[in-house]
C-alpha cells in the first residue's frame, strides 16, 4: 500500500474574523508540498474556539466550506478541518473532510467542554466517520474527543490513522502530548494531532505541540510554539507489522462493540456527503 503524506497546519488564528482567518489560512496551504496528501487544520479555524456561535454561524454552503472545498480541488489535496455550522435550529462544532473531487465528509463533535460552556452552546453528535484515502483507513475527531478512549476506541483495528484537532490550551499541554500517545498504544494506530498557537480573544495561549505518533506510542514529530508546516509520510507496512507482532486488539473487550457501536463503521463511512456547494 502507499505512503500516506500528511501536512499538519500549527497556526495562529485571528479571533471571531472569518474572511481573515481564510485568508491566513489560505496562505499557509499554499505552502504545502506539492504532492501531499491530506492538510489537517486546526478546531474552528476560522474563529478561534468561541462560544459566540449565534453571531458567527454558517451553513454549508457559507464561505467556510466553500473555502474548504475549493482549496481542496485547487491543491489536489484532501483538506479537513471544523468550524460553526448552523443546522437545523442547532449550533454544531462540525468537522469537514474535504475531498478534491467535491465530495466531503462530516463530522460533529461528540464530547463538548463543558469547562467552558461549549454543551450549552453547541449540539453533540452521535456518530464517528472513517474516510478512504488510498487504502487508508482513518477517523478523524475533535479537541477534548481526546480525553474518552471509549469514544476514540479502534475496534477489530477499522481504523489505521486516528486524527485529533484540537484548539488546546498551554495550562494542559502535558495532556495533549500524553493522550495522543495513549491513544495511538491502545489502539495500535498512527496519532495525528494538530493544535493552534497564539493567544486567543479569552486570553488563552496555546503551545501547538502537534505531533504524529507510531501506533508504539514513539514520537515521530512533534513541533512547539510556532507557526509551521509540519510535512510527515507514514508507511502501512510499520503499522501492519505492529499490528501483527502484538495483536493485542485480538484481546478486546467485546461489549465494547455494543456500547459503541457507531465507532465501527466501515469504510468509506456512511456520512452526509454532497456536491460542491454554489457561491452565494
Amino acid at each position: 500500500m502507499p505512503d500516506l503524506s500528511i501536512a499538519l497546519i500549527q497556526n495562529r488564528q485571528i479571533w471571531e474574523d472569518i474572511d481573515a482567518n481564510l485568508k491566513l489560512f489560505s496562505t499557509t496551504v499554499d505552502g504545502v508540498a506539492p504532492g501531499t496528501d491530506l492538510v489537517v487544520l486546526p478546531e474552528m479555524f476560522t474563529t478561534g474556539f468561541t462560544m459566540n456561535a449565534a453571531a458567527l454561524a454558517q451553513d454549508m454552503e457559507g464561505s467556510g466550506v466553500m473555502w474548504l472545498q475549493d482549496t481542496a480541488r485547487r491543491k489536489n489535496m484532501n483538506l479537513v478541518g471544523s468550524l460553526i455550522i448552523r443546522e437545523n435550529s442547532c449550533y454544531y462544532n462540525r468537522l469537514v473532510w474535504a475531498k478534491p473531487d467535491g465530495r466531503f465528509w462530516t463530522y460533529d463533535k461528540r464530547h463538548l467542554f463543558r469547562m467552558a460552556g461549549e454543551h450549552r452552546v453547541y449540539t453533540a453528535g452521535n456518530r464517528t466517520i472513517t474516510v478512504d484515502l488510498k487504502g487508508w483507513r482513518l477517523r478523524p475527531f475533535v479537541c477534548y474527543d481526546l480525553r474518552f478512549p471509549g469514544w476514540t476506541r479502534n475496534i477489530s483495528n477499522s481504523y489505521d490513522v486516528a486524527v485529533f484537532i484540537a484548539n488546546w490550551p498551554a495550562a494542559r499541554r502535558l495532556h495533549w502530548q500524553r493522550l495522543l500517545q495513549a491513544r495511538a498504544i491502545e489502539n495500535l494506530s498512527f496519532v495525528v494531532g494538530v493544535n493552534r498557537v497564539g493567544t486567543d480573544g479569552n486570553g488563552l495561549a496555546y503551545t501547538g505541540d502537534s505531533a504524529v505518533i507510531m501506533p508504539t506510542g514513539s514520537v515521530i514529530v512533534e513541533e512547539p510554539e510556532r507557526p509551521i508546516i509540519i510535512s510527515v509520510r507514514i508507511q502501512k507496512e510499520a503499522l501492519d507489522t505492529y499490528r501483527e507482532d502484538f495483536p493485542a486488539w485480538m484481546d478486546a473487550d467485546p461489549e465494547l462493540e455494543k456500547l459503541f457501536p457507531t465507532s465501527n463503521n466501515p469504510a468509506p463511512a456512511i456520512a452526509v456527503t454532497a456536491e460542491r456547494p454554489k457561491r452565494v
